[in-house]
């Protein structure tokens, strides 16, 4: 059942209502300082999911275990950010946007800490979960804008802070590396606890209390539903490449987590006070913009997966181009500078045509860079050029997904909403980095003692993703525009 709103006080960036003195110019100036809280608060968040790249390799020996269990250093990370973003998006609705993201960002800093002191892997493993659930701030600092930043404002900052899902690993990835090669791997963690606590402090001084807030009760058995079920299934997804698609673990988790889900969408439907209202989702600008979400997490991981390995791969390979980490780092951190500069390209995009042909154009912009990427790979500036284009369209099509969730639900589910197409992204990215895997894993080939995929086997990797965006392209084309009566009205600009 959907519940009625309630308020407090009008927000505004200054804390002092919606015509506080300071005049305009002040009103300005907070929401610039909101907005770059949120999205340096969104940068830290998904720089936590790069930081372990440049050190994976040397975990075992580090940590003085086998790769099998450091792995789930990786795995645990992604199963916390997939449970949290929904769940976090739904009490931040109920009990405030911006003291949920507060609380994730003080576990995000514990996580690094606790990473910091780690010398054993299951501490490390702990930490990587807390540092995961951080994920929930990017969903809940979209909702936020919706709420504080007016409308000729809202397209520019949802694409700025959307894309930092995509930007603060892109431009993590050299940072770590660089730090990983002349300090001590712990020295990661300390500088993503920094990262965190600034974040909070950013929050509690410039980001307001929510306006909004959804009563009702916790829907503790639609979070354990959807835990257990995203468990199972991320879990498959994420090692079943190493346990083997046939083995009884990888099929046992995944059967069981589907299982679990369909449960959890039944009982969702009855309950009173649903952690995920699925009778809003599966309205059409919903459900298809989801649909559309996951095909482009799919093209943006796939990318993820091909191009660093065509770096880093030694020249004997016939494929690779034998970069250090560190420099492959370099020339793929423009797309992350990409992503960001087209916030407010998209930003007019959207006022102008709508966030439908923003998400289109993205997809197509995926498509075209693939397409590049089938025919120029063969040196460090292609490659260059593919990513800074792929960094574009991901930029637009980042910006235009929550836009299109916000313009189809209530004000009041803002947070959940997003939350939910957040999870939808990162389903993505977890199926495009199970099939990228696989397929690069079946393809690869031994030439003068280096073991690694084949060119056969990236080329059909960047065919996948160029379908995703096709997928995504054609998806979107079907989403329909949102009915007035689909929305409970707007949230009142600062």
């Amino acid at each position: 059942m959907t519940q009625t709103p309630t308020r407090d006080i009008p927000l505004a960036p200054d804390g002092g209502g919606a015509h506080a003195a300071g005049g305009a110019g002040a009103r300005r100036r907070g929401s610039q300082a909101i907005l770059a809280v949120l999205a340096f608060a969104g940068l830290g968040a998904s720089f936590m999911q790069t930081i372990l790249i440049p050190i994976q390799g040397e975990l075992p020996e580090l940590l003085n275990t086998t790769s099998d269990n450091t792995a789930w250093a990786i795995t645990a990370t992604l199963v916390a950010a997939a449970v949290c973003t929904p769940v976090a998006g739904r009490l931040g609705d109920m009990f405030g946007k911006r003291r949920v993201a507060m609380a994730l960002l003080l576990l995000q800093a514990l996580g690094a800490i606790l990473a910091g002191l780690s010398n054993d892997v299951v501490t490390l493993i702990v930490a990587r979960a807390l540092q995961g659930m951080a994920a929930g701030v990017i969903p809940l600092g979209i909702a936020i804008l919706r709420d504080v930043l007016p409308p000729r404002k809202l397209g520019a900052g949802i694409a700025l802070v959307s894309a930092t899902l995509g930007v603060g690993g892109a431009l993590g990835l050299p940072l770590s590396a660089v730090v990983a090669e002349h300090l001590d791997w712990h020295a990661l963690f300390w500088v993503a606890a920094a990262i965190a606590v600034l974040a909070f402090v950013g929050y509690a001084v410039f980001v307001p209390s929510s306006t909004l807030r959804t009563p009702g009760r916790v829907d503790v058995a639609g979070i354990v539903g959807l835990t257990l079920g995203l468990v199972g299934v991320l879990v498959a997804v994420s090692r079943g490449g190493e346990w083997g698609w046939g083995d009884v673990r990888t099929l046992t988790l995944l059967a069981g987590g589907v299982v679990v889900l369909a449960i959890w969408g039944v009982i969702e439907l009855r309950v009173q006070d649903p952690l995920v209202d699925l009778r809003v989702s599966v309205r059409g600008p919903v459900l298809l913009t989801n649909l559309a979400s996951v095909a482009m997490g799919f093209a943006l991981f796939a990318s993820s997966v091909v191009l660093p390995q065509l770096l880093v791969l030694p020249r004997v390979t016939g494929i690779g181009l034998g970069l250090t980490l560190t420099v492959a780092a370099l020339v793929l951190a423009p797309s992350g500078l990409a992503m960001m500069a087209m916030s407010p390209v998209a930003g007019k995009v959207e006022r102008r045509w709508g966030a439908k042909v923003l998400l289109i154009v993205g997809a197509v912009v995926l498509a075209l860079a693939y397409g590049i990427a089938l025919v120029f790979h063969a040196e460090a500036w292609q490659i260059l050029a593919v990513n800074v284009v792929l960094g574009v369209g991901v930029g637009l099509g980042y910006a235009a997904m929550p836009a299109l969730i916000m313009q189809a639900v209530p004000v009041h589910e803002t947070g959940a909403a997003n939350g939910l197409n957040a999870l939808m992204r990162s389903l993505g990215t977890s199926i495009a980095a199970a099939v990228a895997g696989a397929v690069l894993a079946l393809s690869a080939t031994t030439v003068d003692g280096v073991t690694g995929p084949s060119e056969d086997g990236f080329l059909l990797t960047l065919t996948l993703g160029l379908g995703a965006a096709v997928v995504c392209v054609i998806v979107a084309a079907f989403i329909p525009r949102p009915r007035a009566d689909q929305q409970d009205g707007a949230a009142e600009p600062a």
